[in-house]
């Protein structure tokens, strides 16, 4: 069976919440303790809350994309190729952010996320411009 890919995109969105409110219960459990990874202001630290984050927004857009791919009534290669990018970003943000809170160096990685997200979304509107 063959799912259309606005489909995933919805799947991915809830998926996105779920793993938002998982994050944020599991981050919060150590928010009392001052020096947890590094204290508050550490680079460590703001990146964890950025991926925690990163669920929720790329959820969000994961959730705009569904909508407006049922809106342009075409499975375009152009949507296809879109929706795709979107999850892709939805994966790879936080993997990065996780990444890059242990290993600064390896900085370059977040260029996968936000290639992704950045193609998904001119795409996206090339698509919806064409209506």
């Amino acid at each position: 069976m063959k799912i259309p890919i606005f489909q995933l995109n919805l799947m991915a969105a809830w998926i996105g919440i779920l793993l938002g409110f998982v994050s944020g219960f599991v981050l919060g459990n150590y928010f009392h303790q001052e020096h947890w990874l590094g204290g508050y202001a550490s680079h460590k630290r703001r990146l964890y809350r950025l991926g925690h984050i990163s669920f929720f927004g790329l959820a969000l857009m994961n959730l705009m994309f569904y909508f407006t791919a049922r809106a342009l009534a075409r499975n375009s290669g152009g949507t296809t190729l879109a929706g795709w990018g979107f999850l892709a970003g939805a994966v790879t943000m936080p993997l990065c952010c996780v990444i890059m809170a242990h290993q600064p160096k390896l900085r370059a990685l977040f260029l996968v996320p936000v290639a992704s997200l950045v193609t998904a979304a001119a795409i996206t509107l090339w698509e919806v411009a064409a209506l």
